[in-house]
């Protein structure tokens, strides 16, 4: 038979239990404001943003910064996603039908060709590697999967920037702007010549001695979930490269059409 101490002992019991699952409830929330604002971001915008007072996200900050999930920049002070949250986010996209179809695909190209190639997503801090297939012989870099590449700089970038919304690399572009010596480049003229010939290619920008060839691979809303990028060593013009070269492209088109776009 139950008592009224047993109603309010169970009640008791039960308390701890929605205040944890609020705690995880808002911690996530703050994430996701976090992820959606696209950049690093100060305390007191970030808490408005959330509608929540300062102190309070401040507490939850900690301790998403102490599981990796939010790092503080040292230099500004502001917050940004950490490297478990994009850790967690790669892993994500590693269970994606796009995913597994590219690298099924692409990782038989390499290994056929033995051409090294880089698949990329466009994550919350901008261009970043989920795959990295190394060819033969193989291509050095300090590069590796969670690496985040440039937008202006790398043929990944110039692929993201001619294709997605602008909305979602603006705050992206913009920073790195902002850290830009000298000239800016023109971008829109950039983005048409990507546009014009179908794919993102530098020569030496971010690796001296280092070509890359990017090609999109669209979805069926004409989004690009991931880009192939070849890596070579620039050591003049070869045929065989050259064919393979276009034969990745013309493979990122067969894949694009299985996940179902319908462009040219």
């Amino acid at each position: 038979m139950s008592t009224d101490n047993d109603t309010k002992g169970g009640q008791e019991a039960a308390e701890p239990r929605r205040r944890g699952i609020q705690s995880v409830e808002i911690g996530l929330r703050i994430l996701k404001v976090l992820a959606g604002l696209g950049s690093a971001t100060p305390l007191g915008v970030l808490a408005q943003a959330c509608d929540m007072p300062a102190p309070q996200v401040h507490r939850y900050l900690q301790s998403l910064i102490a599981e990796g999930m939010v790092q503080q920049l040292p230099d500004s002070g502001r917050y940004d996603l950490g490297p478990a949250g994009l850790s967690l986010g790669l892993t994500t996209l590693a269970r994606l039908d796009a995913y597994r179809l590219a690298d099924a695909a692409i990782g038989e190209f390499s290994q056929r060709t033995g051409m090294t190639v880089q698949m990329a997503a466009l994550g919350p801090l901008g261009p970043t590697i989920v795959r990295w297939i190394m060819g033969r012989p193989p291509v050095m870099t300090s590069f590796h999967v969670g690496t985040v590449l440039p937008l202006l700089g790398s043929a990944t970038g110039h692929v993201f920037l001619a294709y997605m919304p602008e909305a979602e690399t603006a705050a992206m572009l913009a920073l790195e702007l902002e850290k830009l010596e000298g000239d800016r480049p023109d971008v829109a003229a950039l983005c048409d010549k990507v546009r014009e010939r179908g794919f993102g290619y530098v020569d030496g920008n971010m690796v001296p001695g280092l070509r890359a060839t990017a090609y999109p691979i669209f979805d069926l809303q004409g989004r690009i979930p991931l880009t192939a990028t070849v890596l070579q060593p620039d050591r003049g013009g070869h045929r065989k490269a050259s064919m393979g070269i276009a034969e990745l492209g013309d493979l990122c088109r067969d894949l694009s059409r299985q996940l179902g776009w319908q462009g040219g």
